[in-house]
């Protein structure tokens, strides 16, 4: 090697780990920064684990943060979800048989399975109720042994050739779910006092009547409710339907008020980033975006279906959502109803883009320890329905849909 060749080597030498170091701080800026503009109270992350539950925690969730409204002081609030999801494992079983099946039986649930919950049976504190019961050994909810042997069994009386059904088979249902999560108590002891599951709800302030849930589609008229769609909502629960604009006006305001709201989104698109990407646990609507295939919350803990692509969020380059790209995607199949969440604050990026902050229920679980950010756009056109509070809605919107 000549002299020049010598000395041109070592000067590009020099150079690399320059670049090297250029490239990492360029990549580093281009990794969001959130900064919080405002965030209403909520209790602590918890984690549902290896089950279809989302539905419980994020209305126990969205229900905690509401007695922190009524109550700044019960900051230890913890509700039941295994009280929520042994109740509702029994009806939506009965419901399965009165159709003959039709009416689908499975881990998931909605919103207003809490609402309706609430209502007939009463609340009760976390602690009460086993969490669950560890008979096979876990200490968070574990369905794999639980669901599939009473999703059998409920099945093969729904689908009976038999000219009468022997009416102790509820019994049955109730012995799986009581034997997991053990029996749902009439009376108990919190702080000192004795409550029943009604008197609790009454202590914490809440009334059923005050929820409702909102929607966006064009299949039905605007300011009247009708029921979604959607093989979760069992209880044939209605929503309101708003055009675009106001339902985000709705969240918006709502969240800038001082109120969260439950949230059930679609989770299964490409710009839901969960697993890869300098920005994970940020949804977005990329220009690019597919979906990803994977259309179920069970994609947390079982990984992504072969071939579903998850792709890195940015800052730039997201779709204009409107009224037509929801309906398209609801009629397609394209927008799915996969999780339930809990919306209570606003953020921005050091771009000075605005995003919804989320709470969620996979425990400890991306850089932002189980929140979420998710841009407005992606709530404009993934969210299925919302329950909120009636007086959290603008009244204008309000005196629209007659409540």
């Amino acid at each position: 090697m000549t002299k020049n060749m010598l000395t041109l080597a070592l000067a590009l030498g020099s150079l690399l780990p320059l670049a090297a170091q250029e490239k990492k701080a360029e990549e580093k800026s281009d990794s969001l920064i959130f900064t919080t503009i405002l965030e209403n109270p909520v209790t602590g992350i918890k984690n549902q684990n290896n089950s279809g539950t989302c539905w419980a925690y994020s209305s126990y969730a969205f229900l905690e943060s509401e007695i922190l409204k009524k109550h700044p002081e019960m900051t230890d609030i913890d509700l039941c979800e295994s009280f929520l999801v042994s109740k509702t494992y029994v009806d939506r079983a009965d419901r399965n048989v009165r159709t003959h099946g039709d009416a689908s039986f499975s881990q998931g649930g909605s919103f207003y399975d809490a609402i309706y919950g609430m209502k007939h049976n009463g609340l009760v504190p976390e602690g009460v109720m086993p969490y669950p019961i560890t008979a096979y050994g876990d200490s968070l909810y574990n369905f794999t042994s639980f669901f599939p042997p009473m999703e059998a069994y409920v099945t093969s009386i729904a689908k009976s050739d038999a000219k009468k059904i022997n009416p102790a088979w509820k019994k049955n249902v109730q012995g799986m779910v009581d034997n997991y999560f053990g029996q749902a108590p009439t009376e108990f002891e919190y702080k000192g006092k004795k409550f029943t599951p009604k008197s609790f709800m009454e202590y914490v302030g809440l009334n059923p009547d005050d929820y409702v849930s909102l929607t966006s589609y064009t299949h039905h008229p605007f300011y009247e409710s009708f029921i979604l769609e959607i093989q979760d909502n069992w209880r044939w629960a209605s929503s309101y339907n708003l055009p675009l604009d106001e339902f985000m006006e709705v969240m918006e305001q709502s969240v800038r008020n001082g109120w969260t709201f439950a949230w059930g989104a679609d989770v299964s698109e490409s710009g839901f980033s969960r697993r890869t990407g300098k920005n994970r646990c940020v949804a977005s609507v990329p220009a690019t975006t597919q979906s990803a295939g994977v259309g179920s919350d069970q994609s947390r803990w079982t990984g992504e279906k072969a071939g579903s692509k998850i792709t890195q969020n940015d800052n730039q380059g997201e779709l204009t959502i409107t009224q037509e790209m929801r309906q398209q995607g609801y009629d397609n199949w394209e927008t799915t109803d996969d999780h339930g969440m809990q919306i209570y604050g606003i953020a921005k990026d050091q771009h000075g883009k605005e995003y919804f902050m989320m709470k969620n229920s996979w425990g400890d679980y991306g850089p932002y320890k189980g929140f979420w950010y998710v841009t407005k756009p992606y709530v404009a056109y993934k969210t299925m329905n919302i329950v909120i509070n009636k007086n959290a809605i603008p009244k204008n919107i309000r005196k629209k849909l007659g409540i």
